[in-house]
């Protein structure tokens, strides 16, 4: 069973200057051994926390890369929960689980003109190997049993009510389309279902 190890506030500081503070909580005992990271945001009382599960991404979230959404997702999130009150929980899944290295010869395979998916087939991975037990976890960890969730991807919501986490409401996310992820996400809303409206964007 997972329990709270350390709580730390940290002052949060982004690149176009949106500021935060953030209580970060780690955690003893989840199932898959890997340091996941909360983020408690704004007012931590709310009955139904808003929660987004935001998978590691180092190229987006760190350098800014544009082949897919996740640092504007991750900038986003923040902002929006520390408003409602809730949960970012910060998940070591980088490359939808199958690790970074794998993720950058995932992009050259989609370089020559396989999409995020088929690319990671041809390299022997899953389509998406992540794995949400540890989410669970964490909340249960932290006293949460019902979120609204702040994602896109129905598999999230469909994975933590099987583990026990009540979903009251799903919450889109903003459209960060660029020329450069435009096929990216295309591939994620024809592919798995994401609730991605690119004709607005």
């Amino acid at each position: 069973m997972a329990d709270i190890r350390t709580r730390v506030t940290v002052p949060l500081r982004f690149p176009d200057g949106y500021e935060t503070t953030a209580q970060v909580v780690t955690f003893f005992g989840l199932t898959d051994g890997k340091e996941h990271l909360a983020f408690g945001l704004g007012d931590l009382h709310a009955a139904t926390p808003l929660v987004r599960p935001h998978s590691e991404c180092l190229t987006g979230d760190v350098f800014g890369s544009q082949r897919c959404d996740c640092g504007p997702q991750l900038r986003e999130a923040v902002e929006r929960i520390t408003d409602a009150g809730g949960w970012l929980l910060y998940l070591r899944q980088e490359g939808r689980g199958i690790g970074l290295y794998a993720k950058l010869d995932a992009y050259a395979l989609q370089d020559s003109g396989l999409d995020t998916y088929e690319a990671n087939v041809a390299l022997g991975r899953g389509e998406d190997e992540r794995d949400y037990a540890a989410v669970a976890e964490m909340l249960t960890a932290l006293g949460v049993t019902q979120v609204d969730l702040l994602s896109n991807n129905p598999d999230k919501g469909d994975q933590l009510e099987r583990l026990g986490v009540r979903v009251r409401e799903h919450v889109a996310t903003g459209v960060h389309l660029s020329e450069a992820n435009a096929r990216y996400l295309h591939a994620k809303v024809e592919h798995t279902l994401h609730t991605l409206d690119l004709s607005a964007a």
